[in-house]
C-alpha cells in the first residue's frame, strides 16, 4: 500500500504565525500522500470572548451552544482553513479546505444528552475514504476543519483529534497510515513545565496509570483515547510530538497493549 501521513495540528500552533509557517513548510516536505487536520480552539475562544460569548470546556471538550457553533464555524472553516490552504498553495502544495459537510466526507450524529449536554457536538459515524482517496490520488491535499454534519442540514462541532483518528482509520483500508498529533509540547510530558520529561512510549496500561496519578489530564485524555482507538483499528503508527518535529517523528509513540 502507498504511504499516507495524516497530521493533526493543534489550535495554539494555528494561532502563532511563525509556528504555523514552520509547520506548513515541514508539512510540504512530507513524502508520499498527506493530509492535514487542524484545530483552532484557542482562536475560537479568543474570538468568542471578543463577541461576549463565554467558552465552556469539560475534560478538554467544548460545550457548543448555538452562538458558539457560529463562532467555531467562522473560525475553523473560515479564517483558519483558508489561511492554511493559501499558505500551502504558496509552498507548491495544491490543497483544498474541507469540513465534513463538503463532499459528505464526514457524517456525524449529535451527541446524546447524558450527564453533560455538549450542545451542537458531533460524534463521527462515517468517513468517506473513497472520496478522500480520490482527492489524494489527484495530488490534492485535503485540509480538514473540525466540523461535521448530520445530513439534515446541521453543522456539528467535532473534536479535531477524533476527526484525525476516524479519518486515519477509514483511510487505513487503502493506505499505510501514520497519524501524527502535533502541538506546542515535545510529546506527552510527565511534567508539563519540563520539555525534557517526554514519555517515549505509552500503552493502555501506562495511560490508565498516568491518568490515575494526574500526570495525564485535561485535553490530553481525549487525544490519547483517540490515538489508542486508531492504533487498534488499522493505523500503522501514532505519534504525539512537537509541531517542529513532524519530519523526524520524535515525541511519544502510542503502542497497543502487549
Amino acid at each position: 500500500m502507498e504511504k499516507l501521513t495524516l497530521i493533526k495540528v493543534g489550535g495554539k500552533i494555528v494561532e502563532e504565525e511563525s509556528a504555523l509557517n514552520h509547520l506548513l513548510a515541514d508539512f510540504s516536505r512530507v513524502e508520499g500522500y498527506k493530509m492535514l487536520v487542524h484545530g483552532g480552539g484557542a482562536l475560537a475562544t479568543k474570538i468568542a470572548a471578543q463577541l461576549g460569548i463565554e467558552s465552556q470546556m469539560i475534560d478538554g471538550r467544548r460545550i457548543t451552544d448555538a452562538d458558539t457553533l457560529k463562532v467555531v464555524t467562522m473560525v475553523y472553516a473560515g479564517w483558519v482553513s483558508k489561511t492554511i490552504v493559501a499558505r500551502l498553495q504558496a509552498l507548491g502544495i495544491n490543497a483544498i479546505g474541507l469540513s465534513g459537510a463538503d463532499m459528505n466526507v464526514i457524517l456525524s450524529v449529535k451527541r446524546p444528552v447524558g450527564e453533560i449536554d455538549y450542545g451542537f457536538v458531533g460524534d463521527v459515524v462515517a468517513v468517506d475514504a473513497g472520496r478522500l482517496a480520490m482527492l489524494l490520488e489527484q495530488d490534492i491535499v485535503p485540509v480538514m476543519a473540525p466540523l461535521t454534519h448530520d445530513r439534515n442540514g446541521n453543522l456539528l462541532n467535532t473534536n479535531a483529534d477524533t476527526i484525525a483518528a476516524e479519518t486515519a482509520m477509514a483511510l487505513a483500508q487503502r493506505f499505510d497510515v501514520t497519524l501524527v498529533y502535533c502541538f506546542e509540547k515535545s510529546g506527552v510530558l510527565r511534567d508539563e513545565t519540563d520539555e525534557e520529561s517526554v514519555i517515549p512510549v505509552i500503552d493502555p496500561d501506562l495511560f490508565l496509570q498516568y491518568k490515575k496519578q494526574g500526570i495525564i489530564r485535561g485535553g490530553m485524555i481525549p487525544k490519547l483515547e483517540n490515538a489508542f482507538h486508531a492504533i487498534d483499528h488499522g493505523v500503522k503508527q501514532v505519534i504525539i510530538t512537537k509541531a517542529s518535529a513532524i519530519l523526524d517523528h520524535q515525541g511519544t509513540i502510542i503502542q497497543k497493549r502487549r
